[in-house]
């Protein structure tokens, strides 16, 4: 594992307890590289995510975050100081997570700058306000997302897309090295998908590894450098033009009806963004 790998999966299974999960993953994700993974509903890409988090249980094989002390294996995972680092070092802000949807009441009196602060409280503990830091981190990351002309608006003003534009920028609050995006395109006007587009492109600049799940193939040509398709297990990973053939499609969605083009993938339950 190289200084700029952020990421290193080997042989990795994630398991519900009820046996639900996703598995032979065999992955590394550099320092600047977006990756996108690629499957049906239900074939694993948000457990994927979220046991890069260390919420579902690693069942077989290796997750590497950043460094050789933030290495898990299944043999080990049972143990409670190991089978916790991966979401230990997601506290500490090596690591932060969008999911598909946030529970965030749009009525509750915030602003969009005081959503975006939320991002910095697990670094601040009980007893410490905001800082200069604090406060210089959460203008970035509002600029980042482009919406610094927003920021002391009420969140709950803010149009679908704006908000989730907050949400990513909360996400970037606390300067993660990787940013885990689950589906973030879902429902965005063209605005807003471009918007998300260029801060994608402004975190792989910065060096920032992006692994995000989404079903706009547009995002994976244009920003991606890597496929992963996911059908519950890992099928195929590589380069966007070798990988992300209508042949490869297809297997990974297993009979269901396919289009593609340059664009947009359509199968039945999603539209195209």
């Amino acid at each position: 594992m190289t200084d700029a790998t952020v990421l290193r999966l080997e042989g990795a299974a994630f398991t519900y307890p009820g046996g639900a999960g996703v598995s032979e993953l065999d992955l590394a994700v550099e320092a600047g590289e977006a990756v996108a993974l690629i499957g049906p509903n239900g074939a694993g890409k948000s457990t994927l995510l979220k046991g890069v988090l260390g919420l579902v249980p690693l069942t077989a094989g290796s997750v590497q975050l950043g460094t050789a002390a933030a290495s898990v294996n299944a043999s080990t995972s049972n143990d409670s100081t190991a089978s916790a680092e991966p979401a230990t070092h997601a506290r500490n802000g090596m690591v932060s997570f969008l999911p598909q949807s946030a529970e965030l009441d749009p009525d509750f009196p915030i602003s969009l700058e005081q959503v975006v602060m939320q991002g910095r409280y697990r670094g601040l503990g009980l007893l410490r306000w905001p800082g200069r830091a604090d406060r210089q981190a959460v203008r970035e990351a509002i600029q980042t997302v482009g919406l610094a002309s927003l920021a002391k608006h009420r969140f709950g003003e803010l149009s679908g897309g704006q908000r989730q534009r907050g949400l990513l920028a909360r996400a970037l609050a606390s300067e993660p090295r990787l940013l885990l995006l689950d589906e973030p395109f879902n429902g965005l006007d063209q605005a807003n998908r471009d918007a998300l587009i260029d801060t994608i492109r402004t975190l792989k600049h910065r060096g920032v590894a992006v692994v995000v799940s989404t079903h706009d193939l547009e995002l994976a040509r244009l920003v991606c450098d890597t496929v992963v398709l996911v059908n519950g297990t890992q099928l195929a990973s590589g380069p966007v033009d070798e990988v992300l053939t209508l042949g490869n499609v297809q297997e990974c969605f297993d009979g269901v009806g396919v289009e593609m083009d340059e664009h947009t993938l359509v199968v039945p339950g999603h539209e195209g963004h």
